[in-house]
């Protein structure tokens, strides 16, 4: 990532701290160890006026507030709508020191943002389980089979050529790749429908979809599709995968602990309960921001929360026509339902079970083996079709666990706790697990997305250049953003 700052004494100071704090790890480590740049613009400012405020309190704002402070820089907030830190990232407390987690959970190779934090926060990782057969229900069928790599599914012609088609679509500007249009016209359905796919193909592509951009083929853009292939150096094998892939390792404690050893050194600086109502200047010197417990001006705003929340603010003067017709076309579909099972040990291990069980046209899209790496305890999460299961989270349980006692042996059938989030309803600030760009939506809005308008710098997974719409993408925006704020500071 390059940066440029503006010419001049001020601006040339800042940026030669800036290098120095930065050494040679600027987006990949995102860290700052000097504080000359934050004095050079603290000179002669009013006081009464933060530098930065930065709204969201997830993984990509508290990133943010941490480069912040790591530059020397004092002068902000951290304005979160919950009570809580941390997104969409949260654990289950099992007891006695074991979790189960509820959001966003796996990291893998290339993942190096989000690699790098745990390193440095003291959260260590350790392998996720995969080994064993996945089972299949088909009807009234139930199959086993070798899955090899905690995949989806095994290779094949069209996957080796998406893969191929991929490498021509950044993942950081999708809607500059050849023939760009026409591939955001088509819905990666509209590209299957002419391969010949195996029915073997037609699930894979459907939980590749569904599990990792959060929508059926059918309502994903093809463009989008090849972008997220092109963040996993252009392998929808090693996307999908466990060893080797994305989902490969945990981290111990889960996500969570991420925000929240973040957000024990930035404590003084997070205000929680505090959703922003209004926007009032943002193309002034001086920008207000109108919380439920306060004004708050600032220089900078980095708004590290997901676009589609952004309706839900008041801008005054009015946001530009483009960007407020993106906030208002942003997807908000991905509506899943996240459950655990609790076992007092993993028992599906002794009969050569991975936990894995796929059910074709039921409720269960895909489950895993969530346990902890001393196995104290057998968890079994899983990822739920909207609406397929009852709402009441007691009846919920009991349909679930007689899917598993079909899949996985009668001793599924009374876990000892069950906990599940519903992502479409656990509250107003999460209105989607992940962006699943519809087709056309690329090509309209995407070189918008990242741009400032005025004082407000975009931020959050969806504004990753790689890997978006995972844990290390929101790190990657949050270190960006951070950059962006201290380069306008300096011009100014």
């Amino acid at each position: 990532m390059k940066s440029k700052l503006a010419a001049g004494e001020n601006g040339g100071l800042a940026r030669r701290s800036l290098l120095q704090a930065m050494g040679g790890g600027a987006i990949a480590g995102g860290l700052f160890a000097g504080g000359e740049a934050a004095a050079t613009v603290a000179k002669g400012k009013d006081h009464s006026v933060l530098d930065v405020a930065i709204i969201g309190a997830g993984l990509s704002g508290l990133t943010s507030g941490r480069d912040l402070k790591r530059a020397g820089c004092e002068s902000f907030v951290i304005l979160e709508a919950r009570d809580r830190v941390g997104g969409r990232t949260v654990n289950h407390d099992i007891g006695n020191g074991v979790i189960s987690e509820g959001g966003g959970q796996w990291i893998g190779p290339g993942q190096t943002a989000v690699a790098d934090l745990a390193r440095e926060l003291g959260v260590a990782t350790f392998d996720s389980f995969y080994k064993g057969k996945t089972v299949y229900l088909v009807g009234d069928q139930r199959i086993e089979a070798g899955s090899g790599n905690g995949g989806l599914g095994a290779a094949s012609p069209v996957i080796d050529k998406l893969n191929a088609m991929a490498r021509e679509v950044p993942s950081a500007e999708p809607w500059n790749a050849p023939r760009a249009a026409k591939l955001d016209r088509q819905s990666l359905a509209d590209w299957l429908a002419k391969e010949k796919l195996t029915d073997d193909d037609r699930l894979t592509f459907f939980l590749s979809a569904t599990l990792t951009y959060g929508a059926p083929p059918e309502q994903l853009s093809l463009l989008h599709y090849l972008a997220i292939i092109n963040s996993s150096d252009c392998n929808l094998e090693k996307l999908e995968s466990m060893p080797g892939g994305a989902q490969e390792k945990r981290l111990v404690g889960g996500s969570y602990m991420l925000s929240a050893r973040m957000a024990e050194d930035l404590k003084d600086k997070i205000r929680l309960s505090s959703p922003v109502r209004k926007i009032v200047g943002w193309d002034r010197n001086v920008v207000e921001l109108h919380t439920d417990r306060g004004i708050i001006r600032t220089r900078q705003v980095i708004v590290a929360m997901s676009q589609s929340l952004c309706n839900q603010i008041a801008f005054d003067p009015p946001l530009p026509a483009d960007r407020a017709a993106m906030h208002k076309a942003w997807p908000t579909t991905a509506h899943m339902r996240k459950t655990v099972h609790v076992y007092p040990r993993p028992f599906w291990r002794d009969a050569g079970l991975s936990g894995q069980v796929i059910q074709v046209g039921g409720p269960v899209l895909w489950c895993t083996d969530n346990s902890p790496s001393d196995l104290s305890v057998g968890i079994i999460t899983a990822f739920v079709k909207e609406g397929a299961l009852s709402a009441d989270p007691n009846v919920a349980q009991r349909e679930l666990s007689a899917i598993y006692a079909r899949a996985l042996g009668e001793k599924a059938r009374n876990p000892t706790q069950y906990h599940e989030i519903d992502w479409s309803k656990v509250d107003r600030w999460s209105l989607s697990c992940t962006s699943p760009y519809a087709p056309g939506f690329l090509t309209t809005f995407g070189k918008a997305m990242r741009m400032p308008t005025g004082r407000l710098i975009w931020s959050g997974t969806d504004m990753a250049e790689l890997w978006p719409s995972s844990m290390d993408g929101a790190i990657r925006a949050g270190h960006r953003s951070t950059l962006k704020a201290l380069e306008a500071l300096a011009r100014s």
